[in-house]
């Protein structure tokens, strides 16, 4: 999630980490930043230190208070070393003073991630599929599959939420963006090459399971 109150850089910021081909969820002011961290689950949060009604270091605190994990890099105009040593006390984990380089801070976002990644170095798995978040490979059986970045998060994103039902518009949400604005049919476009790389011979398993009018659910059964 990237929260700021600049519209210019907002825009600016969305549209180069869309290209870097992350998911971005965007938040104008605190309070809008806050009520959808309580209602996603997200990976990492870009935070704006001078947002309207509840500024970066409060955010930052409250979220600190229920999650002690996700990587938090704060964003701000103030480069004295009190402040900085502020919102790291507050619990972000780095620190970016504007004005910036682009490609300085997708560095700094991708380090963040790893070590989190790190941190939990979890195999995902069913049936005789395996996926591992930290080389973001996977294989079934002994065969890689080879994933394009938008497949591998699909699957990602299925794996993490095994024997649920999921929408499309929550797919939509977690893999693409809040305001993805593409082809209708995406979700199924991406379910189909995902189902097709998933088998690998005619004897594996269908795990891609379509809950006609709810969504798709994986599972083994």
């Amino acid at each position: 999630m990237t929260v700021t109150y600049v519209s210019r850089l907002l825009h600016l910021l969305r549209r180069g980490l869309l290209e870097e081909r992350y998911a971005v969820d965007i938040a104008r002011d605190g309070e809008e930043a806050l009520y959808k961290f309580e209602i996603n689950e997200y990976d990492f949060i870009l935070l704006d230190l001078m947002i309207p009604k509840v500024n970066g270091i409060e955010i930052c605190r409250k979220i600190r208070k229920v999650n002690t994990s996700i990587p938090i890099l704060m964003l701000t105009a103030k480069d004295a070393v009190e402040d900085k040593i502020i919102g790291l006390d507050a619990g972000a984990d780095d620190y970016v003073t504007k004005p910036f380089s682009f490609s300085e801070l997708v560095a700094r976002i991708r380090a963040l991630l790893r070590r989190g990644k790190l941190a939990d170095p979890v195999i995902l798995s069913l049936d005789a599929l395996t996926l591992n978040p930290a080389t973001k490979t996977a294989k079934r059986g002994d065969k890689n599959i080879v994933l394009t970045a938008r497949e591998y998060e699909l699957l990602e994103y299925f794996m993490r939420n095994q024997k649920v039902v999921l929408t499309k518009t929550q797919i939509l949400e977690h893999v693409w963006d809040y305001n993805y604005e593409g082809l209708s049919n995406i979700v199924e476009t991406y379910v189909k090459y995902l189902r097709k790389k998933l088998r690998t011979t005619p004897k594996d398993k269908e795990l891609i399971h379509t809950r006609r009018g709810a969504g798709y659910i994986f599972t083994d059964e």
